[in-house]
């Protein structure tokens, strides 16, 4: 039998809105009025006292994952390798960032942590801590069953130094929790509208991949053995649910004929006026679920006999 997809939204998509017209139960209302089942939080943005985890504010987590039916998928931690000017973070200073992010999201119930570490190109090659302060918390990744997921993020295509990096650690280790997390920026084919004091200059050097660095879908199939999770990262679906820049009408094929089964987050990251990225998450899953079935439609599972024989 095939298997489905999962649905989730980050929280992110609702940058903006969070805060101002919309608080949390708001936020896990609107989440679940798309129909899925996870929610993803950026853990300073979405924890009022971080790092710390104040007693009401758990308790009343816990009472909202109930009510709306969901459940926590990826946390998103910050490693900021440059958050002193003299000098950049240790390794074992980062261990200790990323030991206390695992932990709040084992309180919260998740089961990834997306750690970013500064970066030191444009190309976002993570700083060179990363290894040694993932290496030194992944027996606690084991205890908590957490799989921590570096982002696969544009820029970075998939064919890359830093996703070679992160596969041959995988392979190095043997872990079972260390993977990536696949952001479907990526596979952007159109660019996107020219923001705010954005020049055509500016998309020709450092902006330029603002234009979409067009990853072949056919390329996840090198990768997905590694991949968890993925964030469905998307700009603007317009009333006919087409995407102005996303081609979803490969992604989601390709995904499917791979046998992928997790999640897909939703990342809304367009126009941040009042209550827009609400119905854009809503078009969003709207478009990947019609995709979904409609593969499913054309590729029939086959009965269990005739796939044995």
């Amino acid at each position: 039998m095939t298997s489905h997809f999962q649905y989730g939204v980050s929280l992110y998509s609702y940058t903006d809105d969070f805060g101002t017209v919309m608080d949390l139960e708001d936020a896990f209302y609107h989440v679940s009025e798309t129909g899925s089942t996870g929610i993803e939080i950026l853990g300073e943005t979405h924890l009022p006292a971080y790092p710390q985890l104040e007693t009401a504010w758990l308790d009343r987590w816990f009472g909202l994952l109930d009510k709306y039916r969901l459940e926590p998928t990826n946390f998103a931690s910050w490693i900021d390798t440059d958050i002193q000017r003299r000098r950049d973070m240790t390794v074992e200073e980062g261990a200790r960032q990323l030991t206390t992010d695992l932990e709040l999201a084992s309180r919260l119930g998740f089961k990834f942590v997306r750690p970013k570490f500064g970066v030191i190109d444009e190309e976002l090659t993570p700083h060179p801590i990363w290894e040694g302060c993932v290496e030194r918390v992944l027996d606690l990744a084991a205890k908590l069953d957490i799989i921590i997921i570096p982002e696969i993020h544009s820029p970075t295509p998939i064919r890359h130094p830093v996703v070679e990096g992160y596969i041959d650690f995988i392979q190095r280790t043997g872990t079972k929790h260390f993977g990536l997390l696949i952001d479907t920026g990526i596979f952007q084919d159109r660019p996107l509208p020219f923001w705010q004091h954005e020049t055509p200059e500016m998309r020709d050097g450092a902006m330029s991949f603002l234009n979409g660095i067009k990853v072949p879908v056919e390329q996840l199939a090198e990768v997905i053995e590694y991949t968890p999770f993925i964030q469905a990262k998307f700009h603007h679906i317009d009333e006919e649910l087409h995407d102005h820049n996303i081609p979803w009408e490969k992604v989601i094929p390709a995904l499917k004929s791979l046998g992928y089964s997790g999640y897909l987050s939703s990342e809304y990251e367009g126009k941040r006026d009042p209550w827009v990225a609400i119905e854009q998450v809503r078009r969003q899953h709207a478009l990947i679920r019609k995709l979904e079935r409609e593969w499913e439609q054309a590729n029939p599972s086959k009965p269990k006999e005739q796939r044995d024989a």
